[in-house]
């Protein structure tokens, strides 16, 4: 395959797999309910991933204070990311 669209399918693989990682911590920090998410790190995390979870959220009512959508959220971004990874080539490994 052409080298420059294996660049393009890996770094978007890795891009999608970086965003899983902010969106698992975005979800570890909501247990905590002193977490202020007007704070710096705290704020960055949320702007990043609120957006994208609130897309789910527009169509998966919280059950009983239960927020189901953030998993439909990472179960759609692992599809996309290992889409963009199977186009990649055997070069990374995630």
């Amino acid at each position: 395959m052409n080298p420059a669209l294996d660049l393009i399918f890996s770094t978007l693989a890795a891009f999608f797999q970086i965003y899983f990682v902010l969106l698992i911590i975005r979800i570890l920090l909501s247990w905590f309910p002193n977490v202020n998410w007007y704070d710096p790190p705290f704020s960055i995390v949320s702007q990043l991933t609120d957006p994208y979870l609130n897309i789910f959220r527009s169509f998966i009512p919280p059950l009983g204070g239960l927020d189901l959508s953030p998993i439909l959220a990472i179960f759609l971004l692992q599809f996309i990311g290992q889409f963009f990874n199977s186009l990649s080539g055997p070069a990374l490994g995630f």
